[in-house]
């Protein structure tokens, strides 16, 4: 469970995470045959949100000599605004989600690190990130509804 403790966001101790049942690798090996696929329909999905929304907020960018296969689509809403936004959206039925909200330096596990608590840029983008929804089947239908609410939030 990633050392978690009784907050989902405070890892109390360094952990890891390597759950992996017989039923859930029987799908992912079955999963690993469309795998190339659904990396390029992730694409298309995160080429959409950043052509209609790299004006109002910061995207992500991807170094021209790799490829992300967009497990989140998180954007950054500086300013503040980022809870105000996700409710927004939250109350236009688009799910949200705020990975990381407290930086891994803020973490008990790590309390005794040398520096720990002195890392503004890893505060500042734990309260203007959001994730949104994001997969390879999002239909360009839908993610224009997501865009359009997004825009009316901000």
């Amino acid at each position: 469970m990633h050392g978690q403790g009784t907050d989902k966001y405070d890892n109390v101790r360094i952990g890891v995470n390597s759950r992996l049942d017989t039923l859930q690798a029987a799908i992912l090996s079955c999963k690993l045959d469309i795998f190339a696929d659904e990396i390029d329909k992730r694409q298309v999905v995160a080429a959409r949100y950043a052509d209609a929304l790299s004006n109002r907020v910061i995207t992500p960018t991807v170094p021209a000599d790799a490829v992300s296969v967009w497990a989140q689509y998180t954007l950054r809403i500086p300013g503040g605004r980022r809870d105000e936004v996700a409710a927004k959206l939250k109350a236009a039925g688009v799910p949200t989600a705020v990975y990381y909200r407290t930086p891994l330096h803020q973490q008990s596990a790590y309390r005794h690190f040398p520096g720990a608590g002195a890392f503004a840029v890893s505060q500042r983008l734990s309260q203007e990130t959001l994730s949104l929804p994001m997969h390879p089947y999002l239909d360009e239908a839908t993610q224009s509804r997501i865009i359009a609410a997004l825009t009316s939030a901000l």
